[in-house]
């Protein structure tokens, strides 16, 4: 979890709690107010997953992009046991 989603969690509950206020106040204003600063912390806390999921894409791909341990000849038995068919 990264700063984005925590701050857009934040800003979604505090905008909830705002708009909760202003249906209990009968208070229009609040309640678009609230819901403006909800829509804004799901924006954000979206951005906050993506940008983590880039992330954890370019770890995963940088991961895999690492040179493979290849045996060498002189690691190998000196014994073939393979049939040549003749």
């Amino acid at each position: 979890m990264n700063k984005d989603q925590v701050e857009g969690k934040v800003k979604d509950i505090a905008g909830r709690v705002q708009r909760q206020a202003g249906e209990w106040s009968d208070d229009p204003e609040q309640q678009v107010k609230g819901t403006a600063k909800q829509a804004e912390g799901k924006v954000q806390n979206a951005w906050g997953k993506g940008t983590d999921a880039a992330k954890d894409a370019a770890d995963r791909s940088q991961s895999s992009a690492k040179p493979s341990q290849n045996v060498r000849d002189d690691d190998k038995d000196s014994t073939d046991t393979r049939r040549t068919g003749s």
